[in-house]
């Protein structure tokens, strides 16, 4: 059993070591492109109403967040309302407005009903339910099914659960690229920013995309680990 364990480690460790790397991309290009002006001088609220208002969003509110993460923005379906850290939201560099409208291509796509979002939303509570009870209904098995066959149905069940959340982590990829997609287009369009800000957005939003690779890539790594460790298990 030791030795299952142990070699367990090397199906997670590449996807520790890649979400790492994304995750110190995405600080860098921030940390850059946050100290770089916008060349039309906008804030990343400003951008937003601009880029909203041109895709006949005038109803959706922009709120501030007080605290927490200058990454942490999002756009809410539910209240359809658009809340964006303090830097992003007052700051009138590359990285706030690229930001800001990267959540604005998420109202876009909720009010042109999306697919993908649609089918993101939609499983949403079943999501919270399986992430929850699949790590416990896991361990558990595991253990247990050396004991009682139960303890394999166990199993079975926590790794069906799972790859729910696998599923809900592969069809965010689509509506992040999408999103990053229609404001870097609308960006151009709407002559919020020149070329060179266009670059740097680019490259804000490209590394931003590589952390919801990353986070797919750990979830099946995570589960290729608890797939090794049980094919160990029934051999000893």
């Amino acid at each position: 059993m030791y030795f299952y364990y142990d070699y367990s480690w090397f199906v997670l460790i590449p996807a520790m070591i890649f979400t790492f790397l994304c995750q110190a991309r995405i600080n860098n290009a921030y940390r850059h492109y946050s100290q770089v002006p916008c060349s039309r001088g906008i804030t990343g609220a400003e951008a937003a109403r601009i880029m909203m208002d041109a895709n006949g969003l005038s109803d959706v509110a922009i709120n501030v967040i007080n605290g927490g993460n200058s990454l942490t923005n999002f756009y809410d379906p539910k209240t359809r309302s658009l809340s964006l850290s303090r830097e992003v939201y007052g700051s009138n560099s590359v990285a706030s407005v690229c930001i800001a409208c990267h959540e604005v291509g998420h109202a876009i796509q909720d009010a042109t009903h999306y697919a993908p979002l649609a089918l993101r939303n939609g499983i949403v509570p079943l999501v919270n339910l399986t992430q929850m009870v699949s790590w416990p209904l896991i361990f558990f098995g595991l253990i247990a099914s050396s004991m009682s066959p139960y303890g394999g149905l166990m199993f079975t069940i926590g790794v069906f659960c799972f790859m729910f959340v696998i599923l809900f982590h592969l069809i965010t990829l689509p509506v992040e690229f999408n999103a990053s997609n229609r404001a870097l287009a609308n960006m151009r369009e709407l002559n919020l920013v020149n070329e060179e800000d266009y670059v740097g957005s680019r490259t804000v939003l490209r590394a931003a995309a590589m952390t919801y690779i990353a986070a797919l890539a750990t979830a099946v790594a995570s589960l290729l680990r608890v797939l090794v460790l049980a094919g160990g298990s029934r051999r000893n």
